[in-house]
């Protein structure tokens, strides 16, 4: 009996090792973008996991536009105001964000 404990409490402690080790994928990711002067944005680098559902809302204190290259997606900005995308991050990789106009470059969104 005492084997066949000690083999359950093994199996167990080996699945949960297992779980709390695997990417999550498929989660709902918010992410809030403040992109100041057209030349800085925080965060920086934003993550997200491959198939996640994300919600990218960016406030800039300058008019312009913001571009997530990879995705495609623009957000053109009214100083002020807050800008909404959802979408699937079905794409992995490293995939630069930049202030359009002058092709400087805010940070990088990354999906694993």
């Amino acid at each position: 009996m005492i084997a066949v404990g000690v083999v359950i409490v093994f199996v167990v402690a080996g699945g949960i090792l297992i779980y709390a080790t695997t990417s999550h994928s498929g989660q709902n990711v918010t992410i809030n973008l403040n992109v100041t002067g057209g030349t800085k944005m925080n965060p920086d680098n934003p993550t997200a996991h491959q198939n996640d559902k994300v919600t990218i809302n960016v406030t800039s204190d300058t008019d312009g536009e913001v571009h997530l290259h990879g995705y495609d997606i623009h957000f053109h900005t009214k100083a002020g105001q807050t800008l909404t995308q959802k979408f699937t991050a079905d794409k992995t990789g490293d995939f630069p964000i930049e202030w359009e106009s002058t092709g400087t470059e805010l940070g990088h969104f990354q999906v694993t």
